[in-house]
């Protein structure tokens, strides 16, 4: 019984290591002739490193965080991560005006946002857990009040902004492998491996994590410091991700719900490896959407936004059936 779960396990991530892998073929070779080639197959290659930094830094974040806090629904983007880079921008665009905001495009806005983002991570954790006894939901429920204030803040000034300097800013609003920050490729990808290594020891004890808190620390767990690891190791991941591409909401739910469903293990090393597949392959396929039927009138985000909240409120309305 145990070998023939093994088995379908494999054959899961087998077929969609395989879909993955044909769709970034078809994405590469699509309209490609010999006159055209030197202008876009180094294009379309940028494209597909991010989205494959961006899938492996979204599924990862997106899982871990679910089984930390032992909910099915949440993702890191509700302790107000992306709010926070959103208000970031918002804020240079709003005092300095959109001139500075192109000025700091490069390294000093992103490693602005990702010393925010720790910072908040940072403070979150010990403000709650600087005593014993507290629960993640405390944290969660903080993070989520941290994350409307700033998104709160952000619309009140984006209000007041010129038109000129809005539009500017709504760049960074939503997310597009079509403007990726390529002064960022190299440090994210740098980012991206050191997190790979720190964390690749830490599956066994996120596997004992998914019983629960009280199970996994009499199964020997440092349960606080897995958490604190986590959340730093999430807060650099999704800043990664952000501001390389921008911000996607919902592809964390997406990803994290349907590599559970497709493949139901506790290992979390093959989930987090199916998650990534799912990433690259629903990335892919919504990039060559954008371009061949939309023809760049929209984003990526705003198709998996869309499809994402619709699968959200499934989500939300399955739980309630429990």
């Amino acid at each position: 019984m145990r070998t023939h779960k093994k088995v379908s396990y494999k054959k899961i991530v087998g077929i969609l290591c395989l879909i993955a892998i044909a769709s970034i073929l078809l994405f590469i070779g699509w309209g490609l002739t010999k006159e055209n080639m030197g202008f876009f197959l180094p294009r379309r290659w940028k494209k597909i490193g991010a989205i494959v930094l961006t899938s492996y830094c979204i599924a990862y974040s997106s899982i871990t965080f679910q089984t930390v806090t032992n909910n099915r629904i949440l993702t890191p983007s509700v302790m107000g991560l992306d709010s926070l880079y959103l208000f970031i921008q918002t804020l240079i665009v709003f005092f300095f005006g959109s001139k500075q905001l192109i000025m700091l495009t490069g390294m000093k806005n992103f490693f602005l946002s990702i010393g925010f983002m720790l910072l908040l991570s940072f403070g979150l954790f010990f403000l709650l857990f600087w005593k014993e006894g507290k629960s993640i939901y405390f944290l969660v429920l903080a993070g989520m009040i941290v994350g409307g204030f700033f998104s709160g803040l952000s619309t009140f000034m984006q209000v007041l902004l010129d038109p000129n300097e809005f539009l500017i800013l709504q760049g960074k609003m939503f997310a597009g492998f079509d403007k990726i920050n390529e002064s960022l490729f190299g440090i994210s990808v740098l980012l991206v491996i050191i997190s790979i290594f720190v964390t690749w020891k830490d599956y066994a004890s996120l596997d004992a994590m998914s019983l629960g808190q009280d199970h996994a620390i009499n199964l020997g767990i440092p349960y606080r410091k897995m958490l604190f690891k986590n959340l730093m190791n999430t807060s650099v991941l999704i800043a990664v991700s952000t501001a390389l591409t921008g911000p996607i909401t919902f592809l964390g739910i997406i990803l994290a719900s349907l590599s559970r469903e497709m493949i139901p293990t506790y290992h979390h090393k093959i989930r987090v490896f199916g998650g990534f597949l799912l990433g690259v392959s629903s990335l892919v396929f919504g990039q060559m959407v954008v371009e061949r039927i939309f023809h760049f009138n929209t984003t990526v985000s705003v198709i998996v936004n869309f499809i994402g909240g619709i699968y959200f409120i499934y989500l939300m309305m399955k739980e309630a059936k429990r």
